[in-house]
Parts: C-alpha cells; sequence; structure tokens
C-alpha cells in the first residue's frame, strides 16, 4: 500500500505547458564529458538528476524539466539532464516496434547504449561534480521508462540522493525494492505490467506513493506525451505536481 497521499499541495502549480514548439528556458553544460541540459535558478541549493528516456532530449522531457526548476514557489531546483547515450538514443519510430527490424534494433539499443551498467557507475560521479561546481547541497532524481530502471537502482544503499521518482518505468523489478533506502514516487501508465509494480510495492520498506494513470500511455510524461490532447495534457501537468509535492516533502 502507498503510505502518503497523493493531493498535490499548494506549494505547486505548474505554469502553462506548451503544446508544441516549446522553447527550453535552460542551456546546454558538459558534466563528466557528457553533454548536459541545465535549468533553474543558479542560487538554488536543491538539485535534481533526470535521468531521461530511451530517446534523449525530447520537448516535453525538457519542459519538464522546467517545471521541476519553477514550479514549486517555495523551493526552487538547479535541474540536470546528462546526455548518457552522447548523442545516440532510440529512435522514437521504433517503439512501440511495428516490424521485426524495429523489434531488432530496440533489443540491440537496450543490450548496447541502454545497458544499466554503462550508466549507473557515470551516476556519482556526475553528482559529485555538480555539487561542487554549482553548490547543490541536496538531490533528489526522477527517471522516465528506462530511467526509472536506473533510478531503483541508484535508490539503493549509500545512494547520494534524498528522494526518488519513476515516471512510466521500465524493467520495474520486485527484488529491486527491498533495497531502497529513499522516499519513492512511482506513476505507471495503463501499459505498465500491474503485477510486476503491486510485487515491487509490497517489498518497500520506504515512505511511498504508487499513482497509477491507467489512461496514459507509456511515456506521457516524457518524449511520447502528446501534449496537444488536452488529456494528456492535464496528466502530464498532474503528474509533475504530484512529484514535486513529493520532493518538497521529503528534501
Amino acid at each position: 500500500m502507498s503510505t502518503e497521499s497523493t493531493q498535490s499541495q499548494a506549494c505547486c502549480s505548474t505554469p502553462a505547458v506548451v503544446s508544441k514548439d516549446y522553447s527550453p528556458k535552460g542551456d546546454y553544460i558538459e558534466v563528466d564529458g557528457l553533454k548536459t541540459y541545465a535549468t533553474g535558478p543558479s542560487d538554488a541549493k536543491l538539485g535534481i538528476l533526470v535521468v531521461y528516456d530511451i530517446f534523449g532530449f525530447f520537448n516535453q522531457t525538457l519542459q519538464g524539466a522546467d517545471i521541476l526548476a519553477y514550479t514549486d514557489k517555495d523551493r526552487k531546483y538547479q535541474v540536470f539532464m546528462p546526455d548518457f547515450f552522447e548523442g545516440k538514443p532510440a529512435d522514437i519510430s521504433w517503439y512501440p516496434p511495428k516490424t521485426d527490424e524495429h523489434g531488432a534494433k530496440l533489443g540491440e539499443f537496450f543490450k548496447t547504449q541502454a545497458a544499466p551498467p554503462k550508466t549507473l557507475p557515470r551516476i556519482p560521479k556526475i553528482v559529485e561534480e555538480l555539487g561542487k561546481s554549482k553548490g547543490i547541497e541536496k538531490w533528489a532524481i526522477i527517471g522516465f521508462c528506462w530511467g526509472g530502471k536506473i533510478v531503483n537502482l541508484s535508490s539503493q544503499e549509500n545512494t547520494p540522493f534524498k528522494v526518488a521518482a519513476a515516471c512510466h518505468p521500465a524493467m520495474v523489478a520486485a527484488d529491486d525494492a527491498p533495497g531502497i533506502t529513499i522516499p519513492y514516487i512511482m506513476l505507471p501508465s495503463g501499459e505498465e505490467p500491474k503485477e510486476d509494480i503491486e510485487k515491487w510495492e509490497k517489498g518497500l520498506k520506504v515512505p511511498n506513493v504508487v499513482e497509477w494513470f491507467p489512461d496514459q500511455v507509456h511515456g506521457w510524461m516524457a518524449a511520447r506525451g502528446d501534449l496537444e490532447q488536452e488529456k494528456v495534457k492535464k496528466e502530464y501537468e498532474r503528474g509533475y505536481k504530484l512529484v514535486l509535492d513529493f520532493f518538497h516533502k521529503h528534501m
């Protein structure tokens, strides 16, 4: 069972979401050799690391980073999204796979570019470097789809993060849950395997929220969110508000 209220609090008032042709508010910097989207007030002492989905930098995901940075009127965040795929993300036309070729390309991508052992060792280095250069004192982490698996594995013992979030997560495994040591919010879509997430949820030993978005597709808060659809736009906004409220409470 979830142990936190999922009601959005007054501290967060999501700015108007742009449906298309979004102009990101941040800039790109280099961190641990990776191109990294950076947004938020430079004097903020709280940081959020964003682990994007397999499609890399997309306007919906960049807009989400800006929402995280500027929405909470009582707390501001510096937000950073590294390009873990180094300019070679998956092609969004591969998912969901419509041909055997798409399926093969997607499978190969998960084995190579998206293999967690390739990404996980970089995260402590990135956090340490940004902590020193940007003055970040406390960290949260949020991941989308594939990034949700990275968040699960980055929330274990000795994590540098104080709180974690996973939105429409991929590869949810029950045996990851008992080792999670920080408060955790998960927002599954209607396309995640319910049994897998319920088993994972039962294994948690930390304060948590699991809020389902059953009428949304896998990826609605990131690259696959069609923000020109009013219902998707509304749930995109609600998802980010829930994450921010949870971060506010636990940082």
